[in-house]
């Protein structure tokens, strides 16, 4: 009996076993305390941006100007990354959103407001493209738990960043923008210190010395396509829907005070928070293919139905839903990036994360402009067609769990 504990304590099977990397770790780590600064400053930024006498345009500039920023900086960032390697463009870019961060606590004027937040989206992103590529590196295995960490550090900072930045900002407006500089530098330290540099990063030395994959042998890959279609009908849908009407909606249809908007949003963090390890778990064994089926199509269906919510319960629970079906849409298609482009895919990870603040930048004006010129359930359905539509493309996508690159 003893003999046989002994075999099954050494097998080569639970030896081998892989584990997420320490890189992987430090992300979650690096990802908390950059969301906890962000949290800080997005309800205190609008008020702030109106304190320099302006209108609601430029107040929406000001928000734009960050996802316009990173959009145009994202395809300079793969050659940064070949340049000088993940550890140093993460820790640069970390760097420009602080210093901007920083300065624009002290900001003298509204042009001075927005160059410095157009600044702190260059540096988001340097930093965003070099932390995706590394957890890109991961042996497929892990590729999905490795984002579901990463991006559980985000959802708890999210979550405890709000609160802080509604006590920060009664001391005053600018203090948020100053807390938010300081977990900057801390994540830019943690980075700079923990993350190892490429030529040690302890994977298989095979693939750390392989030459990457041709961009051109990326794009025709199905997945790496699914993927990109299914990042701008999130970043669409994720803040032209979710992010701007939401609110709206739970104000001006249910009547109900703009407290339960944070409620109901604070609610689905948490629901896509837990349901983060087991869509991970799920994207990793069962394969891409079917979580991208499956999660886009209970989202569209959920999203269109939001504007019929009878009442802010009903509203909380559906938005519990989306939340559950964001974890697996937020790990399975860069999972599917990570198969195309293999460990050195720096420039697929930048035109993917393009994707996303494209429809960002789109999204909030055409659902806005749905809104008040059409209603708010042809601007949901609207959201919910292109997620549907990513769920039918992605039947096109290989099944099972890809070899790795």
């Amino acid at each position: 009996m003893r003999f046989a504990r002994f075999r099954r304590a050494s097998s080569p099977a639970s030896a081998a076993r892989p584990r997420l990397s320490r890189d992987a770790y430090v992300l979650g780590v690096i990802a908390f305390f950059v969301m906890v600064g962000f949290g800080v400053v997005i309800p205190v930024l609008p008020v702030y941006a109106r304190s320099f006498g302006v209108g609601y345009i430029e107040v929406g500039a000001i928000i734009s100007a960050f996802a316009l920023m990173r959009f145009v900086a994202s395809p300079f960032v793969g050659r940064m990354i070949d340049w000088g390697g993940e550890r140093t463009i993460l820790t640069i870019g970390i760097g420009i959103v602080a210093a901007s961060s920083g300065l624009v606590g002290i900001a003298q004027d509204y042009p001075q407001l927005l160059l410095l937040r157009g600044a702190g989206g260059v540096g988001s992103a340097m930093f965003s493209v070099s932390a995706m590529t590394l957890l890109l590196g991961a042996v497929p295995s892990l590729r999905a738990r490795s984002i579901g960490f990463y991006q559980g550090g985000f959802l708890i900072g999210g979550m405890a960043g709000p609160a802080l930045g509604g006590l920060l900002a009664t001391i005053s407006l600018t203090a948020p923008f100053f807390f938010y500089a300081g977990t900057l530098a801390v994540a830019g330290l943690v980075g700079l210190v923990l993350l190892r540099p490429r030529t040690v990063r302890g994977g298989d030395a095979a693939a750390e010395s392989a030459p990457p994959i041709r961009f051109r042998e990326v794009l025709r890959d199905r997945g790496f396509r699914v993927a990109c279609a299914a990042n701008f009908s999130q970043g669409w849908t994720s803040f032209g829907v979710r992010g701007a009407l939401i609110p709206l909606l739970v104000v001006e249809v249910l009547r109900e005070p703009t407290v339960f908007t944070g409620i109901a949003f604070a609610c689905a963090a948490v629901a896509q928070t837990l349901a983060l390890a087991p869509a991970a778990r799920f994207v990793d064994t069962v394969g891409r293919r079917p979580a991208i089926i499956g999660a886009f199509a209970v989202a569209a269906a959920t999203i269109a139905v939001v504007p019929f919510a009878p009442n802010i319960w009903v509203l909380t629970a559906l938005l519990c839903i989306y939340g559950v079906a964001a974890a697996f849409m937020g790990t399975a298609p860069a999972a599917a990036v990570g198969d195309a482009a293999g460990p050195k895919g720096g420039r697929p990870v930048a035109v993917f994360s393009m994707f996303a603040d494209f429809g960002a930048i789109i999204g909030p004006l055409v659902a806005g402009y749905l809104a008040d010129t059409v209603s708010y359930p042809v601007a949901f359905a609207v959201g919910g067609m292109l997620l549907l539509a990513t769920s039918l493309y992605a039947t096109r996508m290989p099944g099972g769990v890809p070899a790795q690159k």
